[in-house]
């Protein structure tokens, strides 16, 4: 996405660039065709990330066709859970009507032929045919080092993919740039659980499968041992995850995974000890996750499992208490409430699910872990601007949406450090300053927990120490008798987060 033509909701700050907002779909068409034209090498795919059909409204195939019926054009949505094809892709890639009538019946249902639209199991049913069309090599590659100089500016020292690659060539050519000894952090990968139930019907392969991806990974790259990445409902951003009420608009959500391959694949995976960190958006999502949770630990009881419940966009206030029962956990995305509270308000949700999203000031009063996460690009791989939007939750309009949901700044730097370490149960690795984790700090210009709560994303990033390397970010000066220099005298684990070195 970030090698891409990106056009999208909001801003988006890159190495070097700076992305505007698209205003409307007027303003996309036009931009859209402008790239279009500016490419000189009229055979090469054109992609486009960003578009919303819930801010600009829908969005076809035949409207792309428009701008270019003769170059591939793929419009990949906000969610990244949906994509739009123009003929020429279709073509290109050999979608045909035949194709789509191999479909599957729950992917069938979930595309739409005649537009050209793809979406959720309908997605990962068409990316086999377009994938070389989506992933150049030279795109990807670009790409991931936009992000590798992005992540790093904003003073990450170690991030996990949940749902990794289960392609080996797009692995290594992942590897080929993260894998360097010269990366500025480590990466590791969660196996995309869904996808490996579906290719073995064996039980036992399942995991013998799954604990040979070790292999495919080195240097500063790794196979996340024992954890396991699940999907229950679909994604906020095309407002397709499973309530218990209606849409506004009376249209339902959907299922990522049919259900009896949900249950599967959650036994297999938590019968051999693993970590499963699930996929859920909607609070009729998270009633199916919670249900099976309930059920695999009656049926085989296991102490301290750590489920994480990843987005946690839509929940409902008696679920919360369950899930302190049960011993879920929560990696929450308070980026939804600032970038989507306000239009969800209008349109799918309603005001009173729309700022109520991201409940993380109910589950801090049941002393429920929990964590914050970026799902670049679904939000900036930004912890600072992420601690932010978590202790303000200010809407687009400069609203507060669900104002009892707001966290202090010290839980919500807690949630990109040692409870962010938790979750991956690398606590007594990294997260906090102590003898014996790695040497990994993010040095900042002034102390996130004791400025101003409006400040916090305006706090510079001056780079990080990753295990013994300085790492100055681009553009970083010297902090040489700054106030954020490093003075490290005394009880560091009694004064953690007292400094400006903090481990993200």
């Amino acid at each position: 996405t970030m090698s891409s033509e990106i056009l999208a909701i909001e801003d988006w700050e890159l190495p070097g660039r700076t992305v505007r907002a698209v205003k409307d779909k007027q303003d996309f068409m036009e931009r859209l065709a402008a790239a279009e034209a500016a490419s000189t090498n009229s055979d090469e795919p054109l992609l486009t990330w960003g578009y919303h059909p819930d801010f600009f409204g829908p969005l076809t195939g035949g409207e792309i066709d428009e701008i270019s019926a003769t170059r591939p054009i793929i419009v990949w949505a906000r969610s990244c859970h949906e994509m739009i094809l123009n003929s020429a892709t279709m073509q290109r890639g050999g979608v045909t009507q035949d194709v789509h009538n191999s479909f599957v019946p729950s992917a069938k249902a979930q595309t739409n032929f005649e537009e050209a639209r793809f979406w959720e199991q309908g997605l990962f049913a068409v990316l086999p045919y377009i994938a070389s069309m989506v992933a150049t090599p030279q795109r990807l590659k670009a790409g991931l080092e936009i992000t590798r100089d992005y992540m790093h500016s904003n003073g990450i020292t170690i991030g996990n993919e949940p749902g990794g690659i289960l392609s080996k060539p797009v692995q290594d050519a992942v590897n080929a740039v993260f894998s360097s000894p010269d990366m500025p952090f480590r990466w590791s990968f969660t196996v995309d659980a869904k996808t490996m139930v579906a290719n073995y019907a064996d039980d036992a392969q399942v995991i013998a499968e799954t604990e040979k991806l070790s292999s495919w990974y080195g240097g500063m790259t790794s196979l996340a041992p024992k954890h396991a990445k699940l999907f229950a409902d679909g994604a906020i951003y095309s407002l397709l995850m499973q309530v218990r009420e209606p849409y506004l608009d009376g249209h339902k959500g959907e299922w990522m995974m049919d259900e009896d391959a949900f249950d599967r694949a959650f036994r297999i995976y938590w019968d051999a000890g693993y970590q499963l960190h699930i996929h859920v958006n909607g609070d009729r999502g998270l009633d199916r996750v919670l249900n099976t949770l309930e059920a695999n630990l009656r049926r085989n009881p296991r102490y301290d499992h750590r489920t994480v419940l990843v987005h946690f966009a839509v929940s409902a206030p008696d679920q919360v208490e369950r899930m302190k029962t049960l011993g879920a956990t929560v990696s929450g995305n308070p980026y939804y409430v600032t970038a989507l509270a306000d239009q969800y308000s209008k349109v799918g949700l309603g005001p009173e699910r729309a700022r109520s999203m991201v409940r993380l000031g109910d589950i801090t009063r049941s002393n429920i872990s929990w964590s914050i996460h970026s799902d670049m690009p679904m939000a900036p791989a930004d912890p600072l601007f992420l601690m932010w939007c978590a202790v303000n939750r200010i809407t687009a309009s400069g609203g507060i949406a669900g104002p009892e949901q707001r966290v202090t700044a010290a839980s919500a730097l807690r949630g990109v450090t040692i409870d962010a370490a938790r979750s991956l149960r690398l606590e007594n690795e990294i997260g906090s300053i102590v003898p014996g984790k790695r040497a990994n700090f993010t040095i900042l210009s002034d102390n996130p927990i004791s400025v101003n709560p409006m400040k916090i994303r305006d706090v510079k990033v001056w780079g990080t120490v990753m295990e013994g390397r300085k790492l100055p970010a681009a553009g970083a000066t010297s902090m040489s008798g700054n106030k954020a220099s490093l003075e490290l005298n005394g009880d560091i684990e009694q004064n953690e987060f007292s400094h400006a070195a903090l481990d993200h």
